[in-house]
């Protein structure tokens, strides 16, 4: 198990996929399950944003909060 991602996410033998190749981690399967409980307020915020640049880095800081989520989950499970 890779100690950063958590491995893969539905570990199988997938023969169209290349050789170190596993579709989605661990990681990135809890961060977005972690997006669609923090989505709506995410809207909330997104819609009262006027400029272009504070709706990037709201975008940005969205991500980063769904990827940390993910991060503790996986700390979680040890």
């Amino acid at each position: 198990m890779n100690k950063d991602t958590g491995g893969p996410a539905f570990p199988a033998n997938h023969f169209d996929l290349a050789d170190g190749e596993h579709g989605m981690t661990l990681r990135d399967y809890f961060a977005s399950k972690a997006m669609q409980g923090l989505i709506c307020e995410f809207l909330e915020d997104f819609k009262r944003t006027k400029t272009k640049k504070e709706k990037n880095i709201l975008k940005k800081e969205f991500a980063g909060a769904c990827y940390g989520v993910a991060d503790e989950m996986l700390k979680a499970r040890k």
